[in-house]
């Protein structure tokens, strides 16, 4: 065992109750109302090529002024500029057809409902605009749903690249690279014993020095 994966199973140990205090969080986070949901959604929907932190001031703005429910797409745009998401004009218009869509049908009995996870993330990816596999991901995670679905970001590729679980960071991924990344992440983490969530949180940890979401 080399140095590198020593030190990551000895940090592992030591942020294991922080790690799982995280998760606990988001499991709550999953039992909340069809409000509570949607912000985490939209939060997702936010989070392409932009800071976490940046995203979650955003939500918590939207949701606190009531426009998250019911601002128009102008109204949404101010506080994602303000909150310093990126690309704010997709975004807000992502959040208003989400919202549109989720009137018609409960987000929430959709994921109750759906019993595999790889299909309820791909039922989110065909039909929520903006939410590719990894968004995705991260929404079904942050609610508590995890399993082995993996969110490959630019902080765990990096990682993944460090451990030598991958040779280099792709330029780009598609459906089928992302599956086959996904594998070998979770083979990794059943083969080192650390939950493939718990791994996720810890690279995403060592590379922003926190542990958020």
């Amino acid at each position: 065992m080399d140095d590198k994966l020593t030190a990551l199973l000895v940090r592992h140990e030591l942020m294991k109750s922080v790690l799982k205090q995280r998760l606990n969080y988001f499991k709550k986070t999953g039992e909340g109302n069809e409000s509570s949901l949607f912000a985490e959604l939209c939060f997702c929907l936010c989070t392409p090529q932009s800071k976490a932190k940046a995203c979650d001031t955003a939500v918590k703005s939207l949701t606190k002024s009531g426009d998250l429910l019911n601002g128009s797409e102008e109204q949404i745009k101010k506080h994602l500029l303000k909150a310093g998401v990126r690309f704010h004009h997709n975004k807000s218009r992502y959040i208003v057809n989400a919202r549109i869509f989720f009137t018609e049908q409960s987000l929430k009995s959709k994921i109750l409902s759906e019993t595999k996870l790889s299909d309820l993330r791909e039922w989110l990816v065909k039909n929520v605009k903006g939410l590719g596999m990894k968004e995705s991901s991260h929404f079904l995670r942050n609610i508590g749903i995890y399993g082995n679905l993996a969110i490959l970001d630019r902080h765990i590729l990096k990682n993944m690249v460090k451990y030598k679980i991958i040779r280099n960071i792709p330029k780009s991924l598609t459906k089928k690279k992302y599956l086959h990344l996904e594998k070998k992440l979770n083979k990794f983490a059943e083969k080192i014993k650390i939950p493939s969530e718990e791994l996720d949180l810890l690279f995403w940890s060592e590379e922003t020095g926190e542990v958020f979401k």
